[in-house]
């Protein structure tokens, strides 16, 4: 299969946003993405390549295992305001349930795809577009809820640490780090579909997610 990595130059400008409001406050006030769990597995040796092309790993012609997902969206403030400059991380596990860890991929050598990055990181452009090649997430043992973590900081401050699941999906409400959210609306700012991109050849998805941020880098500065 011949697939192509992607460059900053592809981004999807404008991407679709939803606006969510807060009872009370000012029409275009967007709801902040709430934080989640880092959990265990952030890389404790990041990879060599770290650009926004997981399924191709430096220049190997073979792909990840797993659905071709082109993951896009904006980093905003809460008025709506893009936030450029930032760095978005990602990092996530391989088709096969296996996280880039020592301590999750030491147990699984036979297991792991090693054909996948496992993790990637964006610089965000002006009007706060990000965008990443990845796979579809899948289940992982004691996590019914595919997911993918999310990580965001600038100018030396992390942000917000998150996950995106996938909406509607039937292990989300069996899933125990997902239930700890129990306002369903912020519950929906921690969700997002994945659709089939028409006329793909190899069925490849697409997943809009912006991140909304409760604070800036200004913000820690008090």
């Amino acid at each position: 299969m011949s697939v192509s990595p992607i460059s900053r130059r592809s981004i999807l400008a404008g991407g679709s946003l939803a606006f969510f409001t807060t009872p009370g406050l000012f029409a275009e006030e967007l709801l902040s993405t709430p934080p989640l769990t880092e959990g265990p597995f952030y890389p404790d040796h990041l990879p060599l390549d770290q650009d926004n092309d997981l399924i191709l790993i430096k220049d190997s012609t073979t792909p990840a295992v797993g659905t071709i997902t082109q993951l896009s969206g904006r980093l905003l403030t809460t008025a709506g305001s893009p936030l450029r400059n930032a760095t978005i991380e990602i990092w996530q596990c391989d088709a096969n349930a296996v996280y880039l860890h020592s301590a999750d991929s030491s147990k699984k050598k036979e297991q792991q795809d090693k054909h996948f990055q496992g993790y990637g990181k964006f610089e965000t452009a002006s009007d706060g577009g990000y965008r990443f090649r990845t796979i579809k997430p899948v289940p992982y043992p004691g996590r019914p809820a595919p997911h993918i973590h999310i990580k965001v900081s600038q100018n030396g401050h992390e942000l917000l640490t998150t996950q995106l699941l996938i909406r509607g999906h039937e292990g989300n409400e069996r899933d125990g780090v997902f239930r700890r959210v129990t306002d369903k609306t912020k519950r929906e700012r921690l969700t997002a579909e994945f659709k089939p991109i028409p006329d793909s050849k190899h069925g490849e998805l697409a997943c809009n997610f912006d991140v909304v941020l409760g604070q800036t880098p200004d913000d820690n500065r008090g």
